[in-house]
């Protein structure tokens, strides 16, 4: 039995390809099926800003060290300019 909180797939069982290094872009194949986890819409990769768009959801997920967190309480709540 795993403890909480662990990932079933041990080191290496993730590709090098799909795991940006710090300050890189996200594997574009990661970013084409990932989806926004509130609406299950589209995502539009920020790369200035290191995040994912849900104008959907009206909330930017981030990408740390290439990877990216979709957590809907990690995510940045949208101002309405950026999802008009």
């Amino acid at each position: 039995m795993r403890a909480a909180g662990t990932c079933r797939f041990g080191p290496g069982s993730i590709p090098r390809s799909s795991i940006a290094s710090k300050g890189s872009s996200v594997d574009a194949k990661l970013l084409e099926i990932l989806v926004c986890p509130v609406t299950k819409g589209p995502l539009v990769y920020d790369r200035q800003r290191q995040e994912l768009i849900s104008k959907s959801a009206r909330l930017a997920y981030p990408i740390r060290d290439g990877i990216p967190v979709m957590l809907e309480e990690e995510a940045r709540k949208l101002e309405p300019s950026e999802y008009e």
